[in-house]
């Protein structure tokens, strides 16, 4: 992939900056600034220091004034640091001048979370995906890329020098690329809706695992279906889906997926070329809203996670929500806590097994909630429909007769037009 810029072949210690502006909550910027610091340590570099800065209003050079910049720039040398790290998104100006002023490797939260995406992207939708979103964000910072050949004299409009036709053929390559990869990533979109397709003449209803990464989505699958998911305890552990069978108490059955966690100020490229990867959200027939009970800005991350959501369509869907880690968390801190499906959620560990069951019990009740109950009298002769009501819907009982096989159950109404014409009345005696 073309390189934007040069990075430092080891980027072992950053100044984190975290941007405070006029009537925002102190809180809230402290709580993304420690959420940088997680982003960048998922990344095997070190956050040596933090720093807040507070601005009335953004700057053009360094979106910070002057003197503030000059201040950062000495911390960072003082500190013995290799990078600066911003959580408010920089312009390509931006981060060319701070560059040129510290001499340093500069970037900001996307391009953060960027790199962990490329570094954790295993499939070739997620690594399809990855790029694009690179590719994105990489094309008006070009210009940062051939800063040695601005002193060469260009001629007129029409007379162009060799460092702005080098920039221009750049800009060229990386915008084939974009358009190479989004119709490569079509195809694979495609090939997902085939898949789906085919899940779906299972008559088995879907649900999908949504909530803020890392808190704890791939262990729950794990432990309702051992799908053998890595689990790390790190932001953004795993981005491709998983979908298992997951069988139910009742009898029934649920297709579960685990889906990319959400973050906040997640860049929209990255929501737009995830949009594919999420589809499953969006699809699925209910949603299983995982909350880390024990971070303290849980809330914040639900409603983040709902947000995104509502971006993609999904929010209508049924929700339950799980509250997760209760294992590590006092029961009087329970109190007080915003509620996100009609004040009926899960509290829940998926480490230690609490909860789990209700949570099973839940779902098991919405997996059932579309269906109707039937009773048929199916004639020896015609197993092929026993077998049928048996792969489409959900037996109670079933009893050989004389007359035929007495099937007692649920199914959806979808599914009920080959077993119209055996419907009985009759009751097992």
């Amino acid at each position: 992939m073309f390189e934007v810029k040069e990075k430092p072949r080891m980027v072992e210690r950053a100044l984190l900056v975290g941007i405070h502006r006029a009537k925002a909550d102190p809180a809230e910027t402290a709580s993304l600034l420690e959420e940088l610091a997680e982003l960048v340590e998922t990344l095997g570099v070190s956050a040596v220091h933090r720093e807040i800065v507070r601005i009335r209003s953004a700057r053009a050079k360094f979106l910070v004034g002057t003197g503030k910049a000059a201040e950062i720039v000495e911390l960072a040398r003082q500190k013995d640091c290799d990078c600066i790290v911003f959580d408010e998104e920089l312009s390509p100006g931006q981060q060319r001048n701070w560059e040129t002023e510290s001499g340093l490797c500069v970037i900001d939260r996307h391009e953060v979370i960027l790199d962990i995406f490329a570094d954790r992207a295993h499939t070739r939708e997620a690594v399809l995906q990855v790029e694009l979103a690179r590719m994105r964000y990489s094309l008006p910072r070009l210009k940062r890329a051939w800063t040695h050949l601005s002193r060469q004299r260009g001629g007129g409009v029409t007379q162009r020098g060799e460092g702005e036709a080098q920039i221009e053929l750049d800009q060229r390559i990386v915008r084939n690329r974009i358009a190479k990869l989004r119709r490569e990533i079509g195809e694979v979109v495609q090939h997902r809706k085939i898949q789906r397709t085919r899940r779906t003449r299972v008559p088995l209803r879907s649900a999908a695992i949504v909530g803020y990464t890392n808190s704890g989505k791939s262990s729950l699958l794990n432990r309702l279906t051992d799908a053998g998911v890595v689990v790390e305890d790190k932001l953004f552990a795993t981005l491709d889906p998983t979908t298992r069978r997951l069988d139910l108490p009742s009898g029934q059955a649920v297709l579960l997926t685990d889906t990319v966690g959400f973050v906040r100020r997640l860049p929209h490229h990255l929501i737009d070329a995830f949009k594919a990867t999420l589809e499953e959200a969006v699809k699925a027939d209910f949603l299983i809203h995982l909350i880390d009970i024990t971070n303290p800005a849980s809330e914040r991350h639900a409603e983040t996670t709902l947000e995104v959501l509502r971006e993609l369509g999904a929010d209508p869907k049924s929700i339950v929500t799980v509250y997760n880690k209760i294992d590590l968390l006092q029961a009087d801190r329970f109190e007080n806590r915003r509620i996100y499906d009609g004040g009926n959620p899960i509290y829940a560990s998926v480490k230690s097994g609490a909860g789990i069951d209700a949570l099973l019990h839940r779902i098991d009740r919405l997996v059932t909630a579309g269906t109707h109950g039937v009773e048929l009298l199916v004639p020896h002769a015609r197993y092929d429909i026993v077998a049928q009501f048996h792969r489409n819907g959900h037996v109670d009982q079933e009893e050989p007769r004389d007359d035929g096989v007495y099937l007692k159950g649920s199914i959806e109404p979808r599914w009920m037009k080959p077993f119209e014409q055996f419907r009985t009345d009759a009751r097992a005696g």
